[in-house]
């Protein structure tokens, strides 16, 4: 089958009106740098930029003001006619409590040189708990050990905290009769 000048002519001047086609939206782009469409476009880039930033700005306000807290000033409890017990702690922590024999809803905390004011929170468990709301510190003691949180961060500070009494060795029944 041979083609004919006239199916030539017909292909060339489809591909030539696709061509056109095609290329449209090329040229409607060329309109769009028209003075008042190119102030249009930078007003909705600009408010688009302002809402950016100021929600940048928001964003970086609070996480600052996250970073930056710091709690209130806060006097140092009175420790004078209270009994002192020396805690050790895991990696060479240092705890020290004041407890007053008049006053067991209250202790003195030392923790890195710092002496905090803790009142105690009742539990279901029995052990004892006290905190401090201010420096958001929180102190468990059970009768095996001691432990030291920080509630903000919501990590320990101090564990394994043991005083005097609580690092002796267990003695049992068993070994008492084994040692007879």
């Amino acid at each position: 089958m041979a083609t004919s000048p006239k199916h030539l002519f017909a292909a060339g001047a489809f591909a030539f009106a696709a061509f056109t086609l095609c290329a449209a939206p090329a040229s409607a782009a060329a309109e769009k740098n028209h003075p008042k469409a190119e102030d249009v476009l930078k007003a909705k880039k600009l408010s688009k930029s302002k809402k950016a930033a100021a929600a940048a700005a928001a964003g970086a306000a609070g996480a600052a003001a996250a970073d930056s807290w710091a709690p209130k000033d806060e006097a140092e409890p009175d420790i004078t006619d209270t009994k002192v017990t020396e805690y050790a702690c895991e990696l060479n922590n240092k705890i020290t409590i004041y407890t007053n024999e008049g006053d067991d809803s209250h202790i003195a905390l030392r923790w890195k040189k710092r002496l905090h004011r803790m009142e105690r929170v009742g539990t279901t468990t029995g052990a004892m708990r006290f905190e401090n709301t201010n420096f958001r510190l929180v102190w468990i003691g059970i009768p095996s050990k001691g432990i030291l949180l920080d509630s903000r961060l919501n990590r320990q500070l101090a564990n394994e905290c043991k005083n005097a009494e609580q690092s002796k060795p267990l003695v049992t029944a068993s070994s008492e009769q084994k040692k007879s």
